[in-house]
């Protein structure tokens, strides 16, 4: 059985603060102590403004009905393979050649991808394609997750410690897991987490260094960091400081200063109870005021309506908009958006999927450039896995690696990085059923966008404790 690194890092790190909070004594506030005891970073955050925001594709994409080959033998390939007929029309889970007209992606530099691929974007993207043509969408091509390079033959081994594999591969919660934290369900911290535990020190108010538009998430748990939540309309208040006690404000009021007050026992834990209250409240109170007064133009609806990813992509440009005001420098944000588990229905169901990303995607792009800092954020997806390029009939089924999207005014767009697949159902490139064999590792991915943020090659193995059996740590998708 392969046992991960990051078990070991976490162990160290508990033994270490445990070590440290017996020197700073029992009197000194349990956060307080928390907060003071990181460990100390070459983290160089240090410049302008930065955020990286993950928007995560619940469910697992069908990456061959976003990203789809184009040129005649490839096309024909995906088009037999889906259902098609063999044709160009549409049939089974084929789109059909013609609709992909308007979205074909002719990369900005000559690029030969495997058997000379030409791809095109699912025709909802047109958006997206724009962006491209724009040079700030860059596609990576076959990326999952990984815990060393590994061939078909390593696979299909019976002996796992000499070739291991990532935790529940085909399952939603544990690859969900590993593509977040590296780790499977029951991980104790993501690696957007221990990056924003290492920016924390490039910020005055760190507990808005890394913030959740989607709930709670293992993403954006660090040793320190802790995802501030909010809701696609704002700040998330504190249900029970936030309702009226009897129909009487008065009463709140008291109850506030009940709940928020210094303890006057020694019970350590009741005092801390109050202070990560108040803290809590003063936070909700300079969050909204910080997101409330700033301007921001750029609309979010989508034929006179906001669909759930938009809300949450506005509520993070709102957040980046207010950024002086919460006293941020660099920022790790969350956004999900489900329903991607397409066993059936993929034709019509991922229309309206991949129609809603396109629009919030392009608002969310088009916010940073109103601001100013369109080259200071990036925005990069994920999900659980990709799909089987099989059809089984009305959709498609789990997968491994797939292809992702990163947008931003700092990215080297109109490129594909990664390997091209082949089109096909078997051979060295899959593991059956056009499931891919990633050539790119998620571990790849989250360094490059780490790097950029301003972590140090030498954080890179807290961050990713398996990026040393990686020979490339730089994807270069960056200007």
């Amino acid at each position: 059985m392969h046992i991960s690194k990051l078990d070991e890092l976490n162990r160290r790190a508990f033994l270490k603060r445990s070590a440290q909070m017996g020197a700073l004594g029992a009197a000194a506030p349990f956060a307080m102590n928390m907060s003071l005891i990181n460990d100390a970073s070459a983290f160089t955050g240090t410049g302008p403004y930065q955020a990286l925001v993950c928007l995560f594709l619940l469910g697992g994409n069908d990456h061959d009905d976003t990203l789809i080959p184009y040129d005649d033998t490839n096309y024909n390939l995906y088009n037999t393979i889906r259902g098609g007929g063999g044709g160009q029309t549409a049939g089974g889970i084929a789109r059909a050649k013609a609709d992909l007209a308007a979205t074909v992606l002719n990369p900005v530099v000559p690029q030969t991808l495997t058997n000379n691929m030409q791809y095109a974007l699912h025709p909802a993207m047109t958006r997206m394609k724009a962006r491209w043509d724009q040079q700030r969408l860059a596609t990576l091509l076959n990326v999952g997750t990984l815990i060393r390079p590994t061939t078909l033959a390593e696979y299909q081994s019976q002996n796992r410690v000499q070739n291991p594999l990532p935790f529940g591969l085909f399952s939603h919660n544990d690859q969900q897991s590993v593509w977040q934290s590296s780790a499977p369900e029951g991980a104790t911290s993501g690696w957007g987490g221990r990056l924003a535990d290492i920016a924390m020190s490039s910020n005055t108010n760190t507990i808005f260094t890394a913030i959740s538009a989607a709930g709670n998430s293992v993403f954006l748990t660090g040793q320190s960091a802790l995802a501030y939540q909010v809701s696609g309309s704002g700040a998330i208040r504190l249900r029970s400081g936030n309702t009226r006690v009897a129909g009487s404000t008065v009463a709140l009021d008291m109850m506030r200063q009940i709940m928020t007050q210094p303890d006057p026992s020694s019970h350590i834990f009741e005092g801390e109870y109050n202070r990560v209250t108040k803290r809590s409240i003063d936070s909700e109170g300079v969050y909204s005021a910080g997101v409330n007064g700033a301007t921001l133009n750029t609309s979010f609806a989508q034929n006179n309506s906001t669909s759930g990813i938009a809300a949450q992509l506005r509520i993070v440009a709102r957040s980046i908009a207010a950024r002086q005001a919460l006293g941020v420098n660099r920022q790790v944000f969350f956004v999900t958006m489900g329903g991607y588990d397409h066993h059936d229905n993929l034709i019509t169901g991922h229309n309206t999927l991949l129609g809603q990303l396109d629009f919030a995607m392009d608002a969310f792009y088009q916010a940073t450039i109103e601001m100013g800092i369109a080259d200071k954020v990036t925005l990069f997806t994920a999900s659980d896995f990709g799909r089987t390029l099989s059809s089984n009939g009305d959709g498609s089924d789990h997968g491994w690696g797939g292809h992702h999207f990163i947008l931003g005014g700092g990215v080297k767009g109109g490129r594909h990085y990664g390997v091209a697949p082949p089109v096909a159902t078997t051979g060295s490139a899959q593991v059956g059923q056009g499931r891919l064999l990633p050539t790119t590792s998620v571990d790849q991915y989250g360094a490059t966008l780490s790097s950029w943020l301003g972590a140090s090659t030498g954080e890179m193995s807290t961050l990713f404790p398996n990026i040393g059996n990686f020979s490339g740590t730089n994807l270069g998708f960056f200007n």
